[in-house]
């Protein structure tokens, strides 16, 4: 069996989403002194490759503990759409399927190139990273929910186009160059979508996060910042595992995400199969 690790390293300088703080990481014991080495962490849950669970985006949704092994290991396919994507660009559905062919309920991993901005990379940019990255919009977050796809992720610092989040209003000088680019104010250029609440049924109109308050109620939930080897699988079919904490009351959680090759006749059910 091959397995390719999609996650990037995790330390104190790895940052948080834009307004999320990053980690602190000190020794409580030393070797030389406690005869045994102890460390803390202090950290926000959405720093480096981490996985988004259903509350994070809908109340009364599940945690991270929630979600079964049959979820978050399964055949999926990582997609490489950074030839036809670049900054503020809109990922559309025939962006995905004009490259591999999606199956009903596979995992499904973008490749939009921007891991190469992050932390650390020879071209770190993280205001491009973070701010300037492609995504999707409701039509992408339709699709999905109508492809039952089980969680996919993105190289990213988010599932969604920055300029649909609150970035638009934490970094009104970049919304400028926005709206200069598109040739009209940011809230025209998305739009309103109107959803039914999940729990009372109460009709909402939202203008920001479609990829996520669109999806993360029914299930449809996504890794962020996705990276590692990711370069040496674009456009392949394998088995797609995630793998946060068991974290009950977790609305989301750094994980390890591995791609699995030449796993041979097992089934994802034997292979996530506990007696």
């Amino acid at each position: 069996m091959k397995l390719v690790d999609l996650s990037h390293p995790w330390n104190m300088h790895t940052p948080g989403w834009v307004g999320y703080p990053g980690s602190k990481i000190y020794y409580t014991q030393t070797l030389q002194t406690n005869r045994i080495v102890s460390q803390r962490i202090e950290t926000s849950l959405h720093v480096g490759t981490h996985l988004d669970g259903p509350m994070h985006a809908a109340d009364g949704a599940g945690d991270i503990a929630s979600l079964p092994l049959t979820k978050l290991v399964h055949e999926g396919v990582i997609v490489d759409v950074s030839g036809v994507v670049g900054d503020w660009d809109i990922i559309t559905p025939k962006h995905i399927t004009d490259k591999v062919r999606i199956k009903n309920g596979d995992v499904l991993i973008l490749h939009t190139g921007y891991h190469r901005y992050f932390v650390d990379k020879p071209q770190q940019d993280l205001t491009r990273y973070f701010c300037m990255h492609p995504g999707g919009t409701q039509e992408l977050a339709a699709w999905m929910h109508d492809m039952q796809i089980s969680w996919w992720g993105i190289d990213a610092g988010s599932g969604d186009h920055p300029m649909n989040t609150t970035i638009r209003y934490m970094r009104p000088d970049l919304t400028r160059r926005f709206e200069e680019k598109v040739g009209m104010p940011v809230g025209r250029f998305f739009g309103e979508y109107e959803y039914r609440h999940h729990k009372s049924g109460r009709l909402v109109k939202e203008e920001i996060f479609p990829m996520h308050y669109l999806a993360f109620p029914e299930g449809c939930i996504h890794a962020e910042n996705v990276g590692g080897d990711i370069e040496k699988v674009l456009n392949q079919r394998c088995i797609i595992g995630a793998f946060p904490w068991k974290f009950e009351g977790g609305e989301a959680c750094p994980c390890r995400i591995i791609a699995f090759f030449d796993v041979g006749p097992l089934t994802v059910e034997e292979l996530t199969h506990v007696p």
